[in-house]
C-alpha cells in the first residue's frame, strides 16, 4: 500500500487541527510519537515526544550542555541528534535522528546519487568528521524514502526524505533523537532556535579539517517578509518564492546562514526545555554579505506523512547484513561497492538559479 501525500488541517486552531489529523496529546505544543511498524508501543530504544502531560525524558534533551566561548565549534554531544549522511564514504549532507530507526533530510541530497543503498551510510555521535571516538556509530541505511511530489511545484517544493536504518540506534549521552512537532505548529516568535551542520563557512571559507560540527543561532522569519526580502533582491518568480511547506530562519545581526554542505540538517528549537526538529535545510542564496534568511523544509508540515512512511514501511531483515560499525579511532572508510538493492531517487529538477547547498565531493578518509 503507498502512503498517502498526507496533509495536516493548517488554517485551524492548533488544537483543533491535531484532532482533525487523528493525533492524540492534541491540547499540547507536540504530540505523542507513534510505534514503529508493527510494534503497536514504544519501545525503551524509541523515542516519545512532548505532548499535553509534560516532556519526554527521551528526546531533545542533551546531556551535554555548552559551547566553545566565542566559537561557532559545538562541543561533543550538545547536539546529539544530528547525523552525517555519508555517499561512498563523503559527507554529503545532514540529517537528524528521530527515533532509532529512522532519520530525516532533504530530498534533494539524493539527486545525481547512485541508487544502489551500499552507497550510503549515516554517522552519529561526531562532531569531528575527520576524527572518531568511542561514541561514534556508522550504520547502512536500508530504505530512502523520497516524498512523491519533491520538486513538482518548485524546484525545493516537498523537500524532504525518510531514511531506514539497517540497525538500530544504540542511544547513548551522546546520540539521541530530536522531538517531533506537533501538525501545523505556531512558534513563538521569541523562540531559540539553532543551526547546524558540516557546510562551508561562507562561500569563500570551506570548513577545514577537524570537519568540527558548526552552529548558528537562528530566528524565525514570517514567510511574508521573506518572500519580500526575496523579490527585493532577485524579482518575482517561482524559484525564489516561499511557499506553503517551508520556513525562514537567519540572523541579521550576525549574518549567520545555511552554506552549501549544511542541507538536510536540522533547524531545532527549544520549546518546554526540550529541542524540537522545526526544520530541513533546504535552499537559499549564496551565503556572502548581505545574508539573506535561508529557507528550510517546515517538518510540521509533513508529519502526518512522516507518520505515515514509518507505520507502513516495513524494517529489513539485518540478519544477513554486515555488523554496525563503530570507531575506536580509525578514519572513515568507503562505503563499499554498488550492491543489489535500491534507494528510492527522484526525477530531476528543472534547471535551477539558486544552488545546492551540497558541499563539493571530499573525501573523508
Amino acid at each position: 500500500m503507498a502512503p498517502r501525500r498526507l496533509r495536516p488541517a493548517c488554517g485551524l486552531p492548533l488544537a483543533a487541527a491535531a484532532a482533525a489529523s487523528g493525533h492524540p496529546g492534541a491540547a499540547g505544543v507536540l504530540r505523542h510519537g507513534r510505534g514503529f511498524p508493527g510494534s503497536g508501543t514504544w519501545g525503551t530504544s524509541s523515542v516519545s515526544v512532548i505532548g499535553g502531560r509534560g516532556v519526554s525524558t527521551v528526546c531533545g534533551k542533551p546531556k551535554v550542555i555548552g559551547k566553545v566561548y566565542g566559537s561557532q565549534n559545538t562541543v561533543v554531544g550538545q547536539w546529539p541528534w544530528q547525523a552525517s549522511l555519508l555517499y561512498q564514504g563523503s559527507h554529503v549532507c545532514g540529517a537528524t535522528l528521530i527515533n532509532s530507526r529512522w532519520l530525516v533530510s532533504a530530498a534533494h541530497c539524493f539527486l545525481k546519487k547512485s541508487q544502489f543503498l551500499e552507497n550510503y551510510r549515516v554517522l552519529l555521535g561526531n562532531t569531528q568528521l575527520y576524527q572518531h571516538t568511542r561514541h561514534t556509530q556508522k550504520i547502512p541505511v536500508s530504505q530512502i524514502i523520497v516524498y512523491p511530489d519533491f520538486d513538482k511545484f518548485h524546484p525545493f517544493g516537498n523537500d524532504i526524505a525518510m531514511l531506514q536504518l539497517l540497525f538500530p540506534v544504540n542511544f547513548t549521552s551522546y546520540i539521541i533523537p530530536a522531538c517531533l512537532p506537533a501538525p501545523c505548529m505556531q512558534l513563538p516568535s521569541n523562540s531559540s532556535c539553532w543551526i547546524t551542520g558540516w557546510g562551508m563557512l561562507s562561500e569563500e571559507r570551506p570548513l577545514l579539517e577537524p570537519f568540527r560540527l558548526q552552529e548558528g543561532k537562528g530566528g524565525l522569519v514570517e514567510n511574508k517578509f521573506c518572500n519580500m526580502l526575496y523579490e527585493q533582491r532577485v524579482g518575482q518568480g517561482r524559484n525564489y518564492s516561499v511557499h506553503e511547506g517551508m520556513l525562514c530562519a537567519g540572523d541579521f545581526s550576525t549574518e549567520k546562514a545555511i552554506c552549501r554542505g549544511d542541507s538536510g540538517g536540522p533547524l531545532v528549537c527549544n520549546l518546554t526545555d526540550a529541542w524540537v526538529l522545526v526544520g530541513l535545510a533546504s535552499w537559499g542564496l549564496d551565503c556572502r554579505h548581505p545574508i539573506y534568511p535561508s529557507v528550510f523544509t517546515n517538518v510540521s508540515y509533513f508529519i502526518d506523512w512522516m507518520d505515515e512512511i514509518q507505520r507502513l514501511t516495513p524494517l529489513r531483515d539485518a540478519m544477513s547484513a554486515p555488523p554496525q560499525t563503530q570507531f575506536p579511532h580509525q578514519p572513515l572508510q568507503a562505503a563499499g561497492l554498488p550492491g543489489p538493492g535500491t534507494g528510492f531517487v527522484p526525477p530531476q529538477p528543472w534547471p535551477l538559479l539558486l544552488f545546492l547547498l551540497q558541499a563539493p565531493r571530499q573525501a573523508l578518509w
